[in-house]
C-alpha cells in the first residue's frame, strides 16, 4: 500500500493531468479525423517526447491512444465515415440514428459506452492483468488460428445476406495475400509492382472503402446535412437512468468481450467491436433494429472497442507481446525510455506498471469529460455544407494515405478502393466483412504456417486440441445455425 501513495501522488498533479487532458484531446481529434489514425498520431509524436520523464512520455501517449480509439465515432455518427477502424460497427448505428434526428442521442450513447468499456477494462488491466495474460500465453497458434475463424465467422454474420457476408470477407482475405508469404518467406502476387512486396496497407484500404465512397455520395448529392443538428446539446445528450438500466447488461457483457479480446495479440479493436455487437444482436429481444439505429448496436460496439485498450495493454506489460499496431510503437516508446516490458517489469518498475495503468483509467474519464463539453462544436461538423465538406476529407485522405510510407503508391490504392467500394456498395454488398477479412487473414495465415511446421503439416491439432477443437465446433455450428434456422421457417 505504501507503494501507491508516491503513484497516486504522481497521477494526481497537475502536470500529469495535464499532460493527460492534452493527449486525450489530440487523439479524440485526430480520431475523428477520416484519414489520421491514432498510430499515426503516436509515431509522429514519439520523437518529440525523447526528451521527457519515461513515464511522461508513456502517459501522454497512452492517453493518445485512449482519445483517438473514442474519437472515430465522431465522424462515425455524423457523417457515417469511421474515423477509424475501430468505429466501423458504429457506423451501421450511429449514423441513421443521427440521420433520423438523434444525432446528440447517438454521441451520447457512444460517448457513455465509451468511457464504462474504457474504465471496465482499466480495472481488469489493474486487478486481472497476471491471469488473463497467462491464459492468452497458453493458446498455441492452432487456437489462434481457430479464434481467428470465429471472428471471421462472426463478422460474415453481421447483415442481411449471410452469402454475402462470406463473399466479401473472402475477398478481403483474397487481398490481403500479396507481400511476404508467412511460411516460405517467398514474395508473392505483387504482378511485377515492387511497392506490394509488404502487400496492401490497411490505412489506404480502409480509407479508399469508406471515405472515398462517402465523398463521392457527398458530390453526388445523395447526402445532405443530418437533420436536426442544431437540437444537439449537453443537457439531453447524456444517457439517462432508464438508459443506464436498460443497457447495463449490454455494457458489461461488451466491455467483457473487449478485454478479453484485446488481451489477444493481434486480435485488436476491430475484432472487439464486431464480436461485441454481433453477441448483442443475438441476445436483444430487438434483433430487426440493428443496423436501423440501435441505442444497443451503438453501445455494444463503443464499449467494446474501447474496452479493448485496456486488454491490450495486458500482453504489452506482462509479456512484451503488441496486441495492435499502436501497441507495438508503445513497445517500441517504452525500450527508448529505458522501460523492458515483460515479467520482469513489475518486479524491477512496478511504480512505471501502477502508473501507466492509472493513467489509462485517467485518460478514459477525461475523454468523456472532453467529448461531453465539446459536443456542441463537435455536432457543427454535419453541418458543414457537404461542397466544402467533401474536398476537406478528400485532402486528409490523401495526406493520411501518402503519410504513412510517403510514397504515391499508397494513394493509388486508396483511390482504386475508393472505386471498390463504390463498386459494393452498388451491389449491396457489407463492406465490414471485407476489411475484417482484410485484416484477420494474416494473423490467420501467420499462425496456421506456424503450427503446420510445428506439426509436419498436420491438420489434426485442429480437432485434437481442445480449444481448437471447442472453437472450429463453434464456428462451424454458428453457419449451421441460420442455415437451419430459415430451413425451419420455410418449413413452417
Amino acid at each position: 500500500m505504501d507503494d501507491m501513495v508516491p503513484v497516486l501522488e504522481y497521477l494526481f498533479s497537475p502536470g500529469t493531468l495535464l499532460l493527460i487532458a492534452l493527449g486525450s484531446a489530440m487523439g479524440i481529434v485526430v480520431g475523428s479525423i477520416p484519414g489520421l489514425t491514432g498510430a499515426m498520431l503516436i509515431a509522429l509524436s514519439l520523437p518529440l517526447t525523447f526528451t521527457m520523464e519515461g513515464r511522461d512520455a508513456l502517459v501522454l501517449l497512452i492517453s493518445m491512444y485512449v482519445g483517438s480509439v473514442s474519437g472515430g465515432q465522431i465522424t462515425a455518427i455524423l457523417l457515417g465515415m469511421p474515423g477509424t477502424p475501430a468505429s466501423i460497427m458504429t457506423t451501421l448505428d450511429g449514423f441513421p440514428m443521427a440521420s433520423n434526428g438523434q444525432p446528440g442521442k447517438a454521441l451520447g450513447l457512444g460517448i457513455c459506452a465509451s468511457g464504462v468499456g474504457g474504465i471496465v477494462s482499466g480495472l481488469f488491466l489493474l486487478l486481472s492483468a497476471s491471469p488473463v495474460a497467462a491464459l492468452a500465453h497458453y493458446l498455441g497458434p492452432y487456437d489462434f488460428f481457430a479464434l481467428v475463424i470465429v471472428a471471421m465467422t462472426l463478422i460474415a454474420l453481421v447483415g442481411d445476406s449471410m452469402v454475402m457476408g462470406l463473399f466479401s470477407g473472402s475477398c478481403g482475405m483474397l487481398l490481403a495475400m500479396p507481400g511476404v508469404s508467412p511460411a516460405t518467406g517467398a514474395i508473392r502476387l505483387t504482378f511485377g509492382f515492387a511497392e506490394l512486396n509488404d502487400g496492401f496497407k490497411l490505412l489506404p484500404v480502409m480509407i479508399g472503402l469508406y471515405a472515398m465512397g462517402e465523398v463521392v455520395i457527398m458530390l453526388n448529392g445523395r447526402r445532405g446535412r443530418i437533420s436536426a443538428v442544431e437540437m444537439v446539446d449537453r443537457k439531453g445528450m447524456m444517457m439517462s437512468l432508464p438508459d443506464w438500466r436498460r443497457q447495463a447488461g449490454n455494457l458489461l457483457r461488451s466491455s467483457l468481450i473487449g478485454t478479453w479480446v484485446g488481451a489477444l495479440p493481434g486480435i485488436g479493436a476491430n475484432v472487439g467491436s464486431v464480436a461485441a455487437y454481433t453477441v448483442a444482436e443475438k441476445c436483444s429481444s430487438t434483433p430487426e433494429n440493428f443496423g436501423k439505429g440501435s441505442e444497443e448496436g451503438i453501445v455494444a460496439s463503443e464499449a467494446a472497442n474501447n474496452a479493448t485498450v485496456g486488454g491490450a495493454l495486458i500482453p504489452l506489460l506482462t509479456m512484451g507481446i503488441p496486441g495492435s499496431v499502436i501497441d507495438a510503437i508503445l513497445l517500441g516508446a517504452m525500450v527508448i525510455h529505458g522501460l523492458q516490458p515483460g515479467p520482469l517489469l513489475m518486479v524491477r518498475n512496478p511504480e512505471a506498471v501502477w502508473s501507466l495503468s492509472g493513467a489509462m483509467l485517467l485518460a478514459n474519464i477525461m475523454m468523456v469529460t472532453l467529448m461531453a463539453a465539446s459536443v456542441g462544436w463537435l455536432s457543427k461538423l454535419a453541418k458543414i455544407p457537404r461542397h466544402f465538406l467533401a474536398p476537406a476529407i478528400l485532402v486528409f485522405c490523401v495526406i493520411g494515405s501518402y503519410g504513412l510510407a510517403n510514397r504515391m503508391f499508397d494513394v493509388w490504392v486508396m483511390l482504386a478502393f475508393g472505386v471498390v467500394g463504390l463498386g459494393m456498395r452498388k451491389i449491396k454488398m457489407p463492406l465490414a466483412p471485407f476489411i475484417m477479412g482484410f485484416v484477420l487473414w494474416p494473423v490467420a495465415e501467420e499462425n496456421l504456417s506456424t503450427a503446420l511446421m510445428a506439426h509436419r503439416g498436420s491438420l489434426w491439432p485442429l480437432l485434437t486440441r481442445p480449444i481448437a477443437c471447442s472453437l472450429m465446433s463453434l464456428a462451424f455450428l454458428m453457419i449451421l445455425f441460420p442455415l437451419w434456422r430459415k430451413w425451419k421457417n420455410r418449413n413452417a
